[in-house]
């Protein structure tokens, strides 16, 4: 898995956080604040922990984990857009790289479940 994903994933979430910020504080919004938030600090979160795994398949579901919780905080993400339109352009480039970790992590868990070192 590439080293600087971990790093990667700890600047999403805070710039996740940080746009969440920014997002008018109505009764639809908090609920989306509330599900981004968790989503997107969980990829890091479960990233830490497979560094942590005892074995092989730990650390795969670890991963595989992550990478769910990266494609929740995508789904998030694009709603907070659409229901927000005026953060739309400004949320582009965090759905970009939603996406990128994604397949990054996609790449990873294919790499690792063809591997026999670990």
């Amino acid at each position: 898995m590439p080293e600087d994903i971990r790093e990667r994933s700890f600047k999403f979430a805070i710039r996740v956080l940080k746009l969440c910020k920014g997002l008018p504080r109505d009764e639809i919004n908090r609920i989306l604040i509330n599900q981004v938030a968790k989503s997107s600090t969980s990829i890091g979160a479960n990233l830490e922990e497979a560094q942590g795994a005892n074995t092989r398949p730990e650390f795969i579901n670890c991963t595989n984990i992550a990478k769910k919780e990266a494609r929740e905080t995508r789904y998030w993400l694009l709603i907070i857009a659409e229901v927000n339109p005026q953060f739309r352009k400004r949320m582009q480039e965090i759905i970009e790289e939603s996406e990128a970790i994604v397949k990054i992590l996609t790449a990873s868990i294919k790499k690792l479940r063809t591997r026999k070192d670990f």
